[in-house]
């Protein structure tokens, strides 16, 4: 009977401990979502980028993009989403048309997927700012 009490009773010890990093993980998560909806997406200055083809990546678990972004006459070209991690935001690629038609970062998150609007915009940001140059 004691061996039943021990087993069980580190049984419950491990679960205590896997919900509180659950809760722990959960509310991190949360706040950085909050962070990225609230925050200001400011455009990046292409008079500076050389042309050529960059690739970037934005990261705000659970959402992440990496894009390849072509810059011609110092404009935005095309961008190709090479990975989106998204959840339900598989909307938010849409985005991209909006970067290129208005030449800017600095457009509207697509309604219903603001999370990964903003990562993908993040990631073209950092792909022409920072970005590896990769063509």
């Amino acid at each position: 009977m004691r061996r039943s009490v021990k087993i069980l009773l580190i049984f419950v010890a491990v679960l205590a401990v896997l919900v509180a990093a659950g809760a722990i993980a959960f509310k991190l998560m949360s706040a950085g979502l909050a962070d990225l909806a609230a925050m200001e997406i400011e455009d990046v200055d292409l008079s500076v980028v050389e042309d050529g083809v960059y690739e970037g990546s934005y990261a705000r678990l659970p959402v992440s993009a990496t894009v390849r972004v072509t810059v011609a006459d110092h404009a935005i070209a095309a961008v190709e989403i090479v990975e989106h991690v998204n959840g339900q935001g598989l909307a938010g690629e849409a985005v991209v048309a909006d970067v290129i038609a208005a030449n800017s970062i600095a457009v509207d998150a697509v309604a219903g997927a603001t999370y990964s609007s903003k990562v993908i915009l993040l990631a073209i940001g950092n792909a022409v700012t920072d970005g590896e140059r990769i063509g």
